[in-house]
């Protein structure tokens, strides 16, 4: 056999080989990274946080809360941390939702905590209408037309 032919032969073998290459350098962690939004909830911290517990001692644990919601006498502390894979593209996607709820009464001493994640939540359909306001459904053409034809 001519090194001509061998050449000719091992091309097809070549080109697929560095295709092969390619495509797994690219489905490694270079088009995809995984980071977490908001806080890192450590397992330790939560346990620390029991019934009877002061405001302040959860303020040192866990740091201050990222929301707070008031119900009546009851306060409660909301610790979000979402785990996101995004794209180079920049397409982000929830790969994981944890939202640790510590509930206080009007002492300020912790009743109850919670931890919920994506499974415990629904989906609610935001209002996209929209009450329209004066001059906001004419273009510019029309109200310089309205204010000439008006005067």
């Amino acid at each position: 056999m001519t090194l001509r032919k061998a050449v000719v032969r091992l091309s097809p073998i070549a080109a697929a080989l560095a295709l092969g290459l390619t495509l797994s350098a690219c489905s490694g962690t270079g088009l995809i990274s995984t980071r977490t939004q908001g806080y890192s909830i450590p397992a330790d911290a939560v346990q620390q946080i029991r019934p009877g517990s002061s405001a302040a001692l959860v303020t040192a644990v866990l740091g201050s809360p990222q929301t707070t919601s008031t119900f009546g006498k009851e306060t409660a502390w909301y610790y979000i941390e979402t785990k996101v894979n995004q794209t180079a593209f920049g397409l982000t996607t929830i790969q994981e939702r944890t939202v640790l709820a510590v509930y206080f009464d009007n002492n300020n001493r912790v009743i109850d905590r919670a931890v919920y994640t994506l499974q415990d939540g629904r989906v609610i359909a935001i209002e996209q209408r929209r009450t329209p306001s004066f001059g906001e459904d004419r273009t510019f053409v029309q109200q310089l037309l309205g204010s000439v034809i008006s005067s």
